[in-house]
């Protein structure tokens, strides 16, 4: 709060006028953020179309503003950003299932892109910390991984090791690869 009050030229106190606590502030400025997240125009009548843009909009979201991870609340504000995305977002499957397989189906897209973007920041920080990029990094670990290999005892790590792509692409096209196994998924549940 004394942060937010000196960036306005206000008082901490003078806050407290507007804002009955630090977690109100915090619902007001997450619900900001979900006002980022471009909706127009859905449902568009493309359900895979409308649910992979609202994803890359939350994920994008998320990275521009890694803060929000360790905030993040579970319970609903009912802000008017929050409520035009339950809308816009919900509208998109309403059509086809009932309001209980939406919610469903929501949070399982909704808990992909978070596990997600908050696996992106954590290794970010932690390359950070570490002072080393992800390809450094990996480089350390190569003689760890060799023996590992060597021994016998691991198959299925020996598997990934020798024969996965997903770790080896982009981080978006890591996101993207998922993204679509979770419409997949979606897919599978609608009529």
């Amino acid at each position: 709060m004394r942060r937010i009050a000196a960036e306005i030229g206000a008082g901490a106190m003078s806050l407290y006028r507007y804002v009955p606590s630090r977690d109100n502030l915090i619902e007001l400025m997450a619900d900001r953020l979900q006002g980022e997240i471009d909706v127009t125009g859905m449902p568009s009548g493309d359900w895979r179309a409308d649910l992979t843009r609202y994803a890359d909009g939350l994920r994008a979201m998320w990275l521009r503003h890694p803060w929000i991870a360790a905030v993040q609340r579970s319970l609903p504000s009912f802000g008017p950003n929050q409520l035009l995305l339950v809308e816009r977002l919900m509208g998109v499957l309403d059509a086809f299932v009932s309001i209980d397989e939406n919610l469903g189906l929501m949070a399982i897209l909704g808990g992909y892109v978070e596990g997600t973007v908050r696996e992106e920041i954590s290794s970010a920080e932690e390359f950070r910390r570490s002072g080393l990029s992800e390809s450094e990094w990996m480089a350390r670990s190569s003689s760890y991984v060799d023996r590992l290999v060597k021994s016998g005892d691991y198959p299925i790590f020996t598997k990934i090791v020798m024969e996965a792509r997903q770790p080896h692409l982009s981080r978006d096209d890591q996101f993207r690869h998922g993204l679509q196994r979770v419409l997949d998924c979606i897919a599978a549940a609608l009529p």
